[in-house]
């Protein structure tokens, strides 16, 4: 149940930056430009902090598709190393095979 509820997560956060990148790039722009007056490049970055904070790109995480592992994870396949293992061992991905002794 939790493994689903993290995946669904950040699901919602990828939709959260998606949906605001362009507002935090505009906000961000002001914000730092030096030939703006201080209150206004103040008010851009009190502007920025009533954003979502899971709007912010950074909060993303890798996580594995299957469990919701963030550690560990393979980005060309999009699962953790426990999955991989798994699903190596069942044969359910061409080519690999798991050694054992």
């Amino acid at each position: 149940m939790a493994k689903k509820a993290m995946i669904e997560r950040e699901k919602k956060r990828e939709r959260l930056v998606a949906k605001y990148a362009a507002k935090r790039a505009e906000l961000k722009e002001i914000a730092s430009d030096q030939s703006k007056p201080m209150e206004e490049r103040f008010a851009a970055r009190l502007k920025l902090a009533k954003l979502p904070r899971n709007s912010s790109a950074t909060r993303l995480h890798n996580r594995c598709q299957l469990t919701g592992r963030p550690h560990a994870y393979y980005r060309k396949l999009k699962v953790s190393r426990i999955a991989l293992r798994d699903l190596g061992s069942s044969g359910q991905i061409p080519g690999m095979v798991k050694s054992s002794w």
